[in-house]
């Protein structure tokens, strides 16, 4: 799919192209739900009227959502008026939605305005540790590193026996440092029984930051019940459920990538609103340019904590650098 020549364009509208693009992970990432292994999507570019130029990605990280993403992008053609598109930009796939949302703001010139005018870095991440046994030896390696000030870990629970992680718990805990965080994400994974037992144990831990959508992201109950005992942040439930982004107290995890139109979560962050922890959604360089930016904002607010980057668990190579360009040119 690609632009016309501005002749067959009408005047005043915004022209799309699109490449698609698909890469594996250097490892699989097991977690209760299933494993990610690679990701595929489309590189989207947005050339407005005056000639600016924003760039996106839409890559769900459900391989299942794939055909809705291709099926709105064939609908959405070429050319498009700017109204529509933001009249018709809620109702697409999240994913899409980011891609187009995310373009826009660049092509508006709005993603730098608070912000020095250009793109932030992130600030260092937290380290993704595999889920199983396994975690362990990507524990001790990165402690066997070079020293960082308080490291911040998360491990992917709820997708071995829950007798090992429970044994498995004790020997990280024994191993993290004592400025170390801890964030276990359970993917939806326990049931209520399982995570009051992990409250229980860690519930004067002071070096545990959260336990990530612990409990099934429809149940709300459960989950607003556990966060009374020990901090909960939510991530599946605010996909299924996106008005608990306004009404969920504690921490958000949020992956932009796949939470549709970015500029509402930018700003928040630009008016400072606490307790958002910025994720990825294993991007290309241009979708990773967002997560960057956002979470540099993050930390510049009022409850700053290391984003989720997951820095050694995605390829290297120009797909993922940090000039659209390149990436455009190596999905090409």
């Amino acid at each position: 799919m690609s632009a016309p020549a501005d002749g067959g364009r009408p005047e005043g509208w915004l022209a799309l192209e699109t490449r698609p693009f698909a890469f594996r992970l250097p490892r699989s990432l097991q977690t209760s739900s299933g494993r990610i292994e690679a990701k595929q999507g489309w590189l989207l570019r947005l050339q407005a009227p005056d000639g600016g130029v924003g760039w996106g990605e839409a890559a769900p990280l459900d391989p299942g959502e794939g055909p809705a993403v291709a099926a709105a992008l064939e609908g959405l053609g070429t050319s498009l008026e700017r109204s529509d598109l933001e009249r018709r930009l809620p109702a697409l796939p999240p994913s899409l939605a980011f891609g187009l949302g995310a373009a826009l703001a660049e092509s508006d010139g709005v993603v730098g305005a608070a912000a020095g005018g250009g793109w932030l870095a992130s600030p260092p991440s937290a380290w993704l540790l595999p889920a199983g046994e396994a975690m362990l030896a990507a524990l001790d390696q990165r402690l066997a590193g070079p020293a960082s000030a308080a490291p911040t870990f998360k491990w992917k629970v709820a997708a071995a026996a829950d007798g090992l992680e429970r044994q498995w718990l004790e020997l990280l805990l024994e191993r993290l440092p004592a400025d170390g965080r801890l964030r276990l994400d359970a993917n939806g994974g326990w049931d209520r029984a399982t995570a009051a037992a992990w409250a229980e144990r860690l519930g004067q831990e002071p070096r545990l930051q959260w336990l990530e959508q612990p409990l099934a992201p429809g149940d709300q109950e459960g989950l607003a019940g556990l966060a009374l005992r020990i901090p909960v942040a939510l991530d599946e439930s605010l996909r299924l459920e996106p008005e608990l982004r306004q009404g969920w107290a504690g921490w958000q995890v949020r992956r932009p990538s796949q939470d549709g139109d970015p500029r509402p979560l930018l700003g928040q962050l630009l008016r400072g609103v606490p307790r958002l922890m910025l994720s990825t959604g294993f991007e290309t360089g241009i979708g990773a340019r967002w997560t960057a930016h956002l979470a540099a904002l993050q930390w510049l607010g009022p409850t700053p904590v290391a984003p989720g980057l997951a820095p050694d668990w995605l390829p290297s190579g120009p797909l993922f650098d940090r000039d659209p360009q390149r990436v455009w040119a190596a999905a090409a």
